[in-house]
């Protein structure tokens, strides 16, 4: 373990699960990087050029142990895990155990102490290599549900820093978090931040509720003190900050001329449908994409859409592909989508077009141009990006978004058309409803949602976090 303050560090220090890049050794032994996908990349990559700092996460290949390289202006640190940690502590615990328990169980968690005993040595290796790279007083800030005991870790081992922890997904009720064996070595672990951030008020809320039932520590508000043989040593600050995307330089790369040309291609492609529906997802049990195609399925069914005049095109990326229940999901939709197109389409026609693969940023803000109704419909989802992106792709203040209710998102995004996934009917009228919206009323509702999106982006999510972060007093009997 790292014992003494470096000399010299960075004044920001951001830990999650993964870098910014995919790492890779060709047979050569050269090494290459490429940036990786995901939404706290995407978030965190403005903020970090702006900053002097260090990124300390998994580069992506298992028994990779790289020393840190710099990548526009940001060290980034590598964790090596071999096979067995990414078999145990990433495929395991975090999304066999954690994802499920925290997205309502929607699917069963399984709970086996192997894997939480790789959770704890892991999240020990990301904690020393945070707190070896942090300068006297700087800041580490620890995102997402597979680093819940780093904060603590990194206390222990640097108490002169402040610690930040961001939590992107929903943090569940009492009543499901309560299953969990190792319930109270995480929230002990979550409490080792000076502040604890999440999606919705409704999860901070949640938080604060768990540390009432499982500790005896004082809660006053959104407030948590630590107390140590009866003195207050420090307060933890437990509160939502609603996380957005570089939202300007979508609206930017939605108006060129290339993503235009290419948006209108794709409805040329598609047999230029009089309705164009998008979903957007990874491939994921908590998106809720077997519950929307099968609204749309009966919505053709019954007539209410026209097979001929309609198309869904689903976008679901690859995702734990050696998780089972992930695997089972594949299967269900393509199923799913063989049966609408099977009963519906026509020669030179599918309804519905499935495409199982990622795309480029610049193919997706083309798709969200094309698409009449964007249809955003998980069961439960932290906050949802692809929601704010389809906004902030639509500055001709056309097309129209259903939201799911269960979605960080809705809590913002007040001019979408809200829905509950888990009823069927009452999702084909939304669907239906967003169809034939006039274009007044669509333009009101795109307006409304594009001021929201344009006026909160990636940069005043990190603003407001950090300066939270600095404003709560920061006590500690180390000095």
């Amino acid at each position: 373990m790292p014992s003494a303050v470096p000399r010299t560090g960075y004044d920001l220090v951001v830990v999650a699960n993964r870098l910014p890049v995919d790492v890779s050794t060709g047979d050569d032994g050269e090494v290459t990087w490429s940036r990786s996908p995901g939404g706290l990349v995407t978030a965190m990559a403005p903020v970090m050029s702006g900053a002097q700092g260090a990124w300390v996460g998994w580069g992506g290949s298992p028994d990779l142990d790289l020393d840190p390289f710099e990548v526009d202006g940001t060290l980034l640190v590598p964790v090596p895990l071999c096979a067995d940690d990414v078999e145990s502590f990433y495929e395991g615990f975090s999304n066999d155990t954690l994802w499920p328990l925290y997205h309502d169980v929607i699917s069963a968690p399984a709970f086996h102490r192997a894997w939480w005993e790789a959770y704890q040595r892991v999240n020990l290796r990301f904690a020393e290599a945070a707190a070896a790279q942090v300068a006297h007083g700087g800041t580490v800030w620890v995102h997402d549900y597979q680093l819940q005991l780093v904060p603590r870790l990194v206390r222990e081992l640097r108490p002169d820093v402040r610690i930040g922890y961001f939590h992107h997904i929903p943090f569940p009720p009492l009543e499901i978090f309560t299953q969990l064996p190792w319930r109270r070595q995480v929230v002990e672990g979550l409490l080792g931040a000076d502040l604890v951030g999440f999606q919705r008020a409704g999860d901070a809320a949640n938080f604060v509720r768990v540390v009432r039932r499982l500790t005896d520590l004082t809660t006053r508000g959104q407030v948590v003190t630590i107390t140590r043989h009866g003195k207050v040593e420090r307060h933890v600050r437990a509160a939502p900050f609603p996380i957005s995307i570089d939202s300007g330089a979508f609206d930017e790369l939605a108006r060129t001329d290339a993503v235009q040309q290419r948006a209108h291609d794709i409805r040329r492609e598609l047999g230029d449908p009089r309705t164009l529906l998008l979903g957007v997802d990874r491939l994921d049990y908590t998106k809720g994409i077997r519950h929307r195609i099968k609204a749309y399925g009966e919505l053709l069914a019954e007539g209410r859409l026209s097979a001929q005049e309609t198309t869904l095109v689903q976008v679901a990326s690859p995702s734990r592909e050696n998780v089972d229940a992930y695997v089972q999901l594949r299967d269900e939709v393509e199923q799913l989508v063989g049966r609408i197109n099977g009963d519906h389409g026509q020669v030179g026609h599918a309804p519905v077009q499935y495409l199982h693969q990622s795309f480029p940023m610049e193919e997706m803000a083309a798709l969200y141009l094309a698409a009449d109704v964007m249809l955003v419909t998980a069961l439960r989802d932290g906050m949802n990006l692809v929601a704010k992106e389809y906004v902030a792709a639509r500055s001709d203040d056309r097309g129209a978004l259903v939201l799911s209710e269960f979605t960080g998102a809705a809590d913002e995004l007040h001019g979408a058309v809200l829905v509950n996934p888990h009823d069927i009917d009452g999702m084909k009228d939304a669907i239906t409803y967003a169809v034939h919206m006039d274009d007044r009323e669509a333009r009101k509702r795109m307006r409304r949602l594009r001021r929201r999106v344009l006026g909160h982006d990636v940069a005043a999510w990190s603003r407001e976090f950090l300066a939270a972060l600095q404003a709560v007093p920061h006590r500690s009997d180390h000095g």
